[in-house]
């Protein structure tokens, strides 16, 4: 059994990952830390788990085999330097701290689409944002082909899980119920490890991703559209995605427009293509909490242990 260690019990993030790994028929649940709960019931704050006898506590890292980090932007980096982690124990991070080049260390680019092989005999694992997911998988297969243009125009919405727990004036239920909005127009912190990730499937270093994402008055899921222009049929480009992901269980490209419900709870990517002339539109659809965060880490630990990639993936998780 894989012992688990959870830092940052208390958010979203977490509460989809406790869900999954409850179920997960090769993982023993051993410690669950917050914070701002320690001693309390996790059903405190995930109210859904009341069948899960857990209290949050202190961490023993002499006694896991894998340490997740849930704590908030930041925080991870600021978290392993206060406690120090045994080179025996895995350790996959779900923060922006460690995605980038120029702060990774010894941590691995957890896209398993991408880069697969390297997370299988990684010790560390940086798992990738939630829309980097979303666009990244729109973008894959186009770069490694030497097909992604140097223009690129990203439309992406995101339900309001995405901004986590604590309510602000921008995504209180108020203001988000029935509303769209915009926001980091042309500078979402996902874009560095989405140019990042097009350069190290073949891409150009100077692809300009236009991207602006949409606050959603859903609750979750993200749908990106990206319109690039190609000199190629659409039957062309289909083969190209196809052949792309026909390795990897948890992408499908559909020959009919996806829609966001068809992948909410699960931690699949669905891809659609349309074409008009020279313009093609790449629809993805995915989780924000699952395939863009706690089932693409699960998806990450099952590699790094040489588990089937699927295994506790394979059915709806969550309750929302």
């Amino acid at each position: 059994m894989i012992r688990v260690g959870i830092a940052g019990g208390a958010g979203y993030t977490a509460g989809e990952l406790i869900r999954i790994l409850a179920n997960h028929t090769a993982v023993e649940l051993r410690y669950i830390q917050s914070e701002s709960h320690k001693g309390e019931a996790i059903s405190s704050v995930h109210g859904d788990l009341l069948y899960l006898p857990l209290s949050f506590s202190d961490i023993d890292f002499s006694d896991i085999d894998v340490l997740f980090l849930c704590l908030g932007h930041g925080n991870s980096a600021k978290f392993l330097a206060e406690n120090p982690v045994p080179e025996s124990v895995k350790i996959i991070d779900l923060s922006n701290d460690f995605r980038l080049k120029a702060d990774a260390g010894e941590f691995v680019y957890g896209a398993p689409e991408l880069n697969r092989e390297q997370i299988r005999t990684a010790r560390c694992v940086a798992n990738p944002g939630c829309f980097a997911t979303s666009i990244n998988l729109a973008l894959l297969p186009l770069a490694a082909a030497g097909m992604l243009p140097e223009d690129v125009t990203v439309t992406g919405i995101t339900g309001s899980t995405g901004a986590g727990q604590k309510p602000t004036q921008d995504t209180h239920f108020s203001n988000r119920a029935a509303n769209l909005s915009n926001y980091k127009v042309f500078t979402h912190q996902h874009l560095g490890e989405i140019g990042e990730t097009v350069v190290a499937a073949g891409g150009s270093a100077t692809t300009d991703i236009a991207f602006v994402p949409v606050r959603g008055c859903h609750t979750r899921g993200i749908m990106s559209d990206v319109v690039v222009r190609l000199d190629a049929s659409l039957e062309q480009i289909a083969d190209v995605f196809k052949k792309y992901y026909a390795t990897h269980p948890f992408v499908c490209v559909s020959d009919k427009p996806v829609y966001m419900k068809q992948v909410v709870n699960t931690n699949y990517c669905f891809l659609s293509l349309q074409m008009q002339g020279r313009k093609l539109l790449i629809t993805s659809v995915v989780d924000n909490l699952l395939k863009g965060a706690s089932g693409q880490a699960v998806q990450n630990m099952n590699l790094m242990f040489g588990l089937d990639e699927m295994e506790g993936l394979r059915l709806k998780a969550s309750y929302f």
